[in-house]
């Protein structure tokens, strides 16, 4: 992918869908139809699309459905042209998840973040009960749902990140609910025998919104950069959603966890001048870095699935290009330096 340019959002979502060759060969052996889950999210369109893709490369017949409130009518449409059958409605309704046709795969994209401070009631039910009517609707079904890293805690920034056999240590209320998120998931997946994979996921970056677009607009547009949270994990989103979707191939009882991240533990002082001289800025980088961050250890998944294909060094200058030419952002920053939980 070497010096590679995004021109389009068209361009984009083209390589953001593109299947690994391990994605092929999992969605080949997992017969079925797949359902997936709060497809409406920053992720799900391209997953979702790169599960079409990788249907049709393997050779294989199923129906792809997408679930969403779908505040944005044009998505409907895009998903459509893609060849993703849409639902529209709200999962927190018990009598709608109930209705929703039977598939023996799930990918459950559902949950709440950003906002969850002054909204945790909310939050909560997003992460812990959606999960349990999730569960008791596809009882029959394996089911890979997204959790996150911040469900490990504060880690030394000198290692390489937590590792899926460690315990959990959530810091602040968005990462407990996330944390009962995987509870729920754990007991249903041994109470019905569920095969389960949880996939636990910091950062997915892409050239609109992630953790270096939030860095780069702020060299960019020449403001203050805080960085308290000094040290940071990425993936290529494309690279996120091929890990995301192999993961149903390792669903089991009990539970399957799996870290997506990159292979790289990135210091954000060192990525903000990579960003301001790529674009001749002078960085305002202002906090101290602390020595602890919430950091995974990829290493697992990578070996399991395949390393990353687009490496930071890659990313940097797409993104530089994308924020110069002014085009599309979605408007969603990520908040991954909040030392406090809160979000």
């Amino acid at each position: 992918m070497t010096n590679l340019k995004i021109s389009d959002v068209e361009q984009l979502d083209n390589l953001l869908s593109e299947p690994t060759e391990r994605v092929v060969d999992v969605l080949r052996q997992t017969p079925g139809d797949i359902v997936l889950l709060g497809v409406g999210g920053k992720m799900g369109p391209t997953l979702a699309r790169m599960v079409v893709r990788a249907t049709q490369l393997a050779g294989v017949e199923r129906r792809v459905i997408g679930v969403s409130r779908f505040s944005d009518r044009s998505l409907v449409d895009q998903l459509n042209a893609w060849g993703i059958e849409t639902i529209q409605g709200d999962l927190l309704d018990h009598e709608f998840v109930a209705s929703l046709p039977d598939a023996p795969n799930v990918i459950a994209m559902t949950g709440m973040k950003f906002g969850a401070t002054g909204n945790e009631s909310l939050t909560w039910a997003m992460n812990t009960y959606l999960p349990s009517l999730i569960c008791q609707k596809y009882a029959d079904s394996r089911i890979a749902a997204f959790s996150t890293g911040n469900v490990y805690g504060f880690v030394s920034s000198e290692g390489e990140g937590s590792r899926e056999e460690d315990s959990p240590n959530p810091v602040g209320e968005y990462a407990m609910s996330a944390l009962g998120r995987e509870r729920m998931y754990e007991y249903f997946c041994q109470r019905n025998q569920t095969p389960t994979a949880l996939i636990r996921l910091n950062y997915a970056t892409e050239l609109r919104y992630g953790v270096l677009v939030d860095l780069a607009l702020g060299v960019y547009r020449e403001q203050p950069v805080d960085i308290s949270m000094g040290y940071v994990n990425v993936i290529w989103q494309g690279d996120a959603n091929a890990m995301a979707i192999c993961a149903l191939g390792d669903t089991a009882t009990p539970a399957f966890k799996i870290n997506v991240s990159g292979p790289e533990v990135l210091s954000t002082r060192e990525i903000c001048k990579k960003f301001a001289a790529a674009m001749g800025k002078q960085a305002n980088l202002v906090g101290q870095e602390s020595q602890e961050a919430l950091l995974n250890d990829g290493s697992k998944g990578h070996q399991r699935y395949g390393l990353p294909r687009v490496s930071v060094d890659e990313m940097i200058p797409m993104i530089v290009d994308w924020i110069s030419n002014d085009r599309p952002m979605l408007g969603k920053p990520t908040h991954f330096e909040s030392l406090t939980g809160k979000f």
